[in-house]
Formats: structure tokens, sequence, C-alpha cells
């Protein structure tokens, strides 16, 4: 049966409604915005440009630095914009495109960075193995495995969603269009996709969580009979990914583990996974990684004058 809705579009409260504090959030959320797209894209380049850098390890990389382009670039722009906006609204097939597209990239990211974690774990645990593992076929399989499971997933979480039908409520307690704040607006009952979202987002990033845990367990008790110029480089790789990890995992996890309830707090704690995961990403594989910051280097005097 055909679900027919009152609602043409949605307003969104945002972060804030005090004209002083959205100004500063404008200036803030830009800078932010600006610093994932330059880092990014400075890692897409330097993955692409340099031969030593066409690994596994920074094949994923890259997947990574687009991914958070694509994902940041879901909400970061309507929220810039709406912080200087009179009225912050987005149109009905507006908020399905971009929850489909946050959810989309968004569970690329988990499967990325778990698969991320299982790269480590071959070439710390297995290294006479690795090139046999992470061969360039396998790399390609996991890559595509990750971009299908994040396809499966934002269909899943998506159009159940949008076949609830929507009568006159139209006000978004958030900054985008995620799950549970627009479940609210609904005037049917919503049990059934509230356990799917637990189901499907909740589950899997706990899943994954857990899975990237064990594998640094693994990969630490590995490292007690390896020399210490051997542990302090493995140390210092596992170390930048597992920062991201939790920065990105734990508000997740926080958000989604739970039934259609909404707390005042998040908003602030969907901004870690939204904004400072992607913003962090670039900053920590460059700043903590030599292979990263000696390409970078090898490109810049190759490209001065």
């Amino acid at each position: 049966m055909e679900v027919v809705n009152n609602v043409t579009e949605f307003i969104f409260l945002g972060l804030s409604q005090d004209p002083g504090m959205q100004l500063m959030f404008f200036a803030l959320f830009l800078l932010f915005y600006a610093v994932i797209m330059a880092g990014n894209l400075l890692i897409l380049l330097t993955v692409l440009s340099v031969a030593r850098l066409h690994t596994p390890m920074y094949f994923f990389l890259s997947n990574l630095s687009f991914v958070d382009i694509a994902y940041s670039s879901a909400t970061a722009p309507k929220m810039i914009a709406d912080f200087v906006s009179q009225k912050k609204t987005i149109s009905y097939w507006g908020c399905v495109t971009q929850m489909f597209t946050f959810h989309f990239f968004g569970s690329a990211e988990i499967f990325i960075l778990t698969v991320m974690s299982f790269d480590r774990y071959a070439a710390i645990c297995q290294p006479l193995r690795y090139t046999t593992i992470m061969s360039a076929n396998a790399c390609i399989v996991l890559a595509s495995v990750s971009w299908l499971g994040a396809l499966s997933h934002s269909l899943v979480q998506t159009l159940p969603t949008f076949q609830l039908p929507f009568c006159n409520a139209q006000v978004i307690d958030h900054y985008f269009c995620d799950v549970h704040p627009v479940l609210k607006l609904a005037c049917a009952d919503t049990t059934l996709v509230n356990m799917l979202v637990v189901a499907n987002s909740g589950l899997i990033s706990l899943g994954c969580f857990l899975i990237l845990l064990a594998s640094y367990t693994v990969i630490l008790f590995s490292l007690r009979k390896r020399s210490a110029e051997s542990r302090r480089k493995a140390l210092s790789t596992c170390g930048s990914h597992f920062t991201v990890v939790t920065f990105f995992f734990v508000p997740c996890i926080f958000i989604y583990l739970r039934p259609s309830t909404t707390f005042p707090l998040d908003k602030a704690v969907s901004v870690f996974y939204t904004t400072i995961t992607p913003m962090l990403n670039p900053l920590i594989y460059t700043l903590r990684n030599e292979d990263v910051k000696n390409a970078m280097k090898y490109l810049w005097s190759h490209k001065s004058p």
C-alpha cells in the first residue's frame, strides 16, 4: 500500500539556536571542513603519486581518505550553511538522500577500518605470509566487500524509515537527517524499525569494534618477542589507527546501540563521528607516519621549481 505523507520538507533545530553561538559554529565548522578536505585530498594525492606507497596498507588508507571526504560532505556543507540561514529546512527527498549517503559512507568507514586492522594483524603477526594474504586480488575483494556491505546497510537503514507515514510534525531536533530523530516524527508504530536500527547500525558498530580490539590484543601479544625498533614502529602505526577507531566507534555505539530514545548529548556526540574523526584521520596518519611524511616531502621537492 502506498504511504501518503503530508510532509514535503523538514526543519532542523541545529546544534544551537543562539545567534552568537551559530556564528562561532559557522567559523569553527567551516575551518574543520576545510581541514578535512585539504588533509584527505593530500593523502589521496600522495598515495596515488608515490609508487612506494602502493601497498595494501596505503591502498586502504586512500579508501579511508575518500570515504572521509564523502562522509563529511553528506552533513557538513548543509550544517555550515544552516548556521547563517534564517530557515533551516531540507526537502523530504533531500532528507532521504542525506540519510542514505550518511549511512552508506559511515558504514563504509566502519568496514574499511576493520579491514585495516586485519591488514596490520597480517603484517605484524604473519610477516612471511603477508604478501600472499594481502595480495592485490585480496585487497580488491576486501575493499569491494566493504563497499557492498555499506550499500546493503544503508538500504536496510533508509528504506524502512521512509516507508513510514509522516503526518504533520516537521521539526528534527538535530543538524542532519539521522534515523532516531526522523523516527520521532513518524505517525505510526516504529518498534520494528527501531529494532532494525539496533540490529543493523548498533550491532555492526559493536561487532566491528570487538573485532578491532581482538586484532590489537593479538598484535600486542605478538610484539613481546620482537626487537625494540620493531615494537616501536608497530606500536606507532597501530596506535594511530586505534586512536581513530576509538573516536569513531565509541560515539557510534553510544548513539545506535539503544532503542529510539534521544538525549540532549546526542548532537554533541554526533559531531565526533561526523566531523572530528574525518578531520583527525589525515592529521594522525601523517604526523605519526614516517612513510607518508617522507612521501609528501618527496612530492614537494619534485614539484618545487
